[in-house]
């Protein structure tokens, strides 16, 4: 189990572009043919412009941070992991920067809202009821899911996507992920909701920006282990008022929508690990249902929209370097199943045509259908493969 893992990592990390030349990135730029869709760097410029300039930071250490992430974007070895990860530095730029937005610019708090869509869609209140029972079995249930797997799995996805998979499903979940939570975040921030936890601690009194956050249930976590790590986290939250739509419940849904398509063997598994963290979110009083599935649906639109072609059907599960995604041709010893020479050969000499790509002979179920023109260059590459396997015997 760990040695193809192991290989498929060399693999991946040979096929990395491991120069430090800033000039062929220039190169690189200079060629590009620009078209509308790149205008989405300009909204992220924009974007991070106005949250640096928030932030409570001497203009040096600003200025530093910027030198040194354009830097990587010049030095092809960075650029193709930073370039890709744009939206997701958005993202965190915006969550985190948000609370140095000033007072006088924000919107009203809504704090019955949730609880009253929730009664109305739901016929109760969900999360209330989900909360009524705790148990320590059932906080450490909720916690992992919550409080660790939420934050270290799409590391973990995006490092067997970029391993095991071409690499443009790799820049398809930073791209989904980044703009998904970005997008969530700017509602959170348009359309402030207070928590459960919030109607549990201060009932339905009208709430402003100066009431710190809460941990809700992962206190309970927090005495289980003798610590203040979730306390310290939530009550400094930069995002207090961030109930609507749950980022928890849309990562969740997202991690198993590419899990499930590009990994289908994992679906049941997948879904599982969703079902419960959306239990998690309520159980542990941080959202209500309606925030669950509002979460839920921006995953599945996010996903959906994004979603290319090329990355549809066989091509989702085909192996890095693969023909389909990349476009590469594959070589003619996988193509008919034969064993490759011992030899070290160039690959190119081995490589089919792209009309000899189009239609995939398997010659040990010969078919009298195929036309004798149409085979006698698949029997001649036969010929010579034996040839060249004879070749390497001697």
């Amino acid at each position: 189990m760990l040695r193809p893992l192991v290989r498929a990592f060399i693999s991946a990390v040979n096929r990395l572009d491991k120069s430090l030349s800033p000039q062929k990135t220039i190169q690189k730029v200079q060629n590009h043919t620009f078209t509308a869709s790149d205008a989405v760097y300009i909204f992220h410029l924009g974007l991070a412009s106005f949250w640096i300039y928030l932030l409570p930071l001497h203009i040096l250490f600003k200025l530093a941070v910027i030198v040194l992430f354009a830097t990587a974007l010049l030095i092809p070895l960075t650029s193709q992991f930073f370039l890709p990860a744009i939206p997701v530095f958005t993202y965190l730029l915006s969550f985190f920067s948000s609370r140095f937005i000033p007072p006088d610019w924000r919107p009203n708090i809504s704090v019955a809202l949730l609880p009253t869509l929730e009664s109305v869609l739901y016929g109760a209140n969900i999360s209330d009821i989900l909360t009524r029972y705790t148990h320590s079995i059932l906080d450490i249930l909720a916690w992992l899911p919550y409080g660790v797997l939420h934050y270290t799995f799409p590391f973990i996805l995006a490092f067997f996507l970029w391993v095991f998979r071409p690499k443009e499903s790799l820049h398809l979940f930073a791209a989904v992920l980044g703009y998904m939570n970005l997008t969530g975040v700017l509602i959170q921030l348009f359309f402030p909701c207070a928590a459960p936890w919030y109607e549990l601690v201060y009932g339905l009194t009208p709430a402003n920006y100066a009431i710190k956050g809460s941990p809700g249930g992962l206190i309970r976590i927090d005495r289980l282990f003798h610590s203040q790590g979730y306390t310290t986290a939530f009550t400094n939250s930069p995002l207090v008022f961030g109930a609507f739509p749950s980022l928890h419940s849309a990562t969740a849904t997202l991690d198993a929508l590419f899990l499930s398509h590009f990994f289908p063997w994992t679906t049941k598994y997948a879904w599982g690990y969703a079902g419960v963290l959306y239990w998690s979110t309520m159980y542990l009083t941080h959202h209500y249902l309606v925030d669950v599935v509002g979460g839920a649906c921006m995953a599945v639109g996010f996903f959906y929209v994004f979603l290319p072609d090329a990355l549809k059907g066989e091509r989702a599960t085909s192996p890095p370097g693969a023909g389909g995604a990349n476009g590469r041709q594959r070589n003619k010893y996988s193509i008919y199943g034969l064993e490759a020479p011992s030899t070290p050969r160039v690959e190119a000499d081995f490589d089919l045509p792209s009309d000899d790509e189009e239609a995939e002979v398997d010659v040990r179920k010969p078919s009298s259908s195929t036309p004798a023109k149409k085979g006698h260059r698949h029997t001649a590459s036969i010929a010579r493969l034996i040839d060249s396997r004879g070749e390497d015997a001697a």
